[in-house]
């Protein structure tokens, strides 16, 4: 902007010295005609006076040379009369350096032009003189030339003398207007300035730049403009970041994997579910070809398909991960802007790898449950079938019918109840009956609960408890179906003259809770599985048991509910430890 305002002002200053320097000539000139002709007036006005004057006295012969010198002086001019050959009769003598030769072939050549008139005549060169002259007439006959000659140097003097006013007038009045010019300049091109390099900073984005507002014209309004422009683009740029980081969280956080293809091909955008979901970096995939990067030929077709119809693309694919393979639903959609222009493809990646294991958990869940029911019903309906059919006859046949009946009666009766614990312990809103246990006096009751069921298999219940009272806080029923479910179990695997062992260990805010037995043990591949519904190790020792499978899974259900863990630990053949860590005041 200062070049702008230097331009500027060199243009105007350059501009006025043009125009004063041309007034200065108008004006010089005007000048200069003005005081010739002042001058030459002058001249024949003395010059007249002087004519009439001598012939008044006589003419050539009666001059008067004394009132003709005095008439010289007074008009600082040489005065020569000659008569109608040029022969000088009188002359009040030399005029700066002119000699009486020059002067007398001056005034020869002038007379023989035979002149009628009055003239002038201008000798410059050495002499710069001005001869002036006019007719002598006596009785009415021309009988001579009066002769009138002045220095040209007057006029030269007052010459310079007006251009020196001019020249020092007319700077003066260009330093003026210059100072104007300069000060007018500023005043109107500082706002422009201020104004420029606020669209500037508006230009890189600095939108909180402003300018000042200090005038009421078309500058200030140019100001306020900017001003306005500013504060609109501000509050445009803030409701921008605004939507753009709502937008970016949701893309970032709407778990789901994103991909963005442009119309090219080319991936411009992943998001973070995206990354952690297929483990790839940035940089490995951004702004290069989908069918580049993308290894799954899967998704690879049904880009090519969305291409290719411009339609919506659903489908469930199943996806190779690292060691795992994982269920998607992949939505892909075609990005169309205004006017039907092709924009690129969107694909989002949900993750139903957990839905389909719960939709595998229900089907075997069903199955299961249809399976542990219809066995015991089989068992009912077949021996009620046998007593109706004429059995029923037979005591001895009655009686044993009657007590499957009822055992089977009994083990439905257990499933059922279980399916229903489980099933409440599940709910979201499921609470537990906080208080203070004491766990010593717990596993006491199960031990006393248990013993005849030991006493069956020649088996050993043991107690290693603390000498003082081991007391948390937690639900007591749901703590003893723990132990019921975990020592039974215990019993029901071990072999028959062995030894089952409940440890009490307390460790000042926690307490451990370990369940031993001397059994067969559980394979390493299936311990993950053992606390899924309705799974057996054995699966004929347990049916034989009356068990229903689904103990572990309700005992692990209610640790959790306790904020506590359950660990195993087992070797095939040697035995299984079922280890429960509780908080003495469960975190809220």
């Amino acid at each position: 902007m200062t070049k702008y305002r230097t331009r500027l002002l060199f243009a105007l200053i350059t501009l006025i010295i043009i125009v004063l320097i041309g007034l200065g000539l108008v004006l010089g000139q005007l000048f200069k005609n003005y005081y010739i002709n002042s001058f030459n007036e002058r001249l024949k006005i003395e010059i007249n006076l002087l004519t009439s004057n001598i012939e008044k006295n006589g003419g050539l012969g009666s001059l008067d040379r004394e009132e003709i010198s005095t008439m010289s002086r007074l008009l600082n001019a040489r005065i020569t009369i000659v008569d109608l050959n040029g022969e000088i009769h009188y002359d009040t003598g030399e005029l700066s350096s002119t000699k009486i030769s020059k002067h007398k072939d001056i005034i020869s050549n002038i007379v023989k032009k035979t002149p009628n008139k009055q003239n002038d005549l201008e000798v410059n060169g050495a002499f710069d003189l001005h001869y002036y002259w006019n007719p002598l007439l006596h009785t009415g006959e021309k009988e001579g030339y009066v002769f009138l000659t002045t220095k040209i140097d007057e006029v030269q003097k007052a010459y310079r003398q007006i251009w020196w006013i001019l020249t020092f007038s007319l700077g003066m009045a260009m330093v003026v207007i210059i100072l104007l010019v300069t000060r007018i300049t500023n005043r109107y091109t500082k706002p422009i300035e201020s104004a420029t390099n606020v669209a500037i900073e508006l230009a890189k984005g600095n939108y909180r730049a402003r300018t000042y507002e200090d005038h009421i014209d078309e500058t200030g309004m140019l100001s306020s403009s900017i001003n306005i422009l500013a504060r609109n683009l501000q509050e445009l740029m803030r409701q921008k970041e605004s939507q753009q980081d709502r937008l970016t969280t949701l893309i970032e956080n709407m778990g789901s994997g994103l991909i963005l293809i442009d119309s090219r091909g080319f991936i411009n955008l992943i998001n973070k579910p995206y990354k952690e979901i297929f483990n790839v970096e940035p940089s490995e995939y951004l702004y290069k070809l989908y069918y580049e990067v993308i290894e799954h030929e899967e998704i690879i077709r049904m880009v090519e398909e969305i291409f290719m119809t411009e339609q919506k693309v659903r489908k469930q694919v199943v996806l190779p991960i690292e060691i795992e393979r994982r269920h998607f639903e992949v939505y892909g959609v075609p990005i169309i802007g205004t006017s039907n222009v092709w924009k690129g493809i969107l694909l989002v990646f949900h993750d139903i790898t957990e839905l389909k294991k719960l939709e595998q958990m229900r089907k075997d869940f069903v199955a299961n449950v249809s399976h542990e029911l219809k066995t015991p019903i089989t068992s009912i309906k077949g021996f009620s079938e046998t007593l109706l059919d004429g059995a029923m006859h037979d005591k001895a046949t009655l009686a044993a019918f009657l007590e499957i009946i009822l055992k089977e009666s009994d083990r439905l009766q257990v499933l059922i109840q279980e399916l229903l614990d489980l099933s409440k312990i599940e709910q979201h809103g499921f609470h537990l009956s906080a208080g203070d246990v004491d766990l010593r006096q717990q596993a006491v009751e199960v031990m006393e609960m248990l013993e005849g069921k030991a006493a069956e298999k020649g088996i050993t219940l043991l107690l290693e408890e603390p000498e003082r009272q081991v007391v948390i806080e937690g639900d007591a029923n749901r703590l003893k179906q723990v132990l019921i479910n975990l020592v039974s179990n215990a019993i029901t695997y071990s072999q028959n003259g062995s030894r089952v062992e409940v440890n009490l260990i307390d460790h000042g805010d926690t307490v451990s809770m370990l369940v031993k037995d001397s059994g067969i043990g559980i394979e390493k591949s299936e311990v993950p599985r053992i606390f899924e519904r309705f799974y057996r190790v054995d699966k004929a020792r347990s049916r034989n048991s009356g068990g229903t499978g689904l103990g572990l899974a309700i005992v692990k259900h209610i640790v959790e509910a306790h904020k506590g863990q359950i660990e195993i630990t087992s070797q095939v053949g040697k035995g299984t430890t079922f280890t429960i860590k509780l908080y003495k005041k469960m975190p809220r």
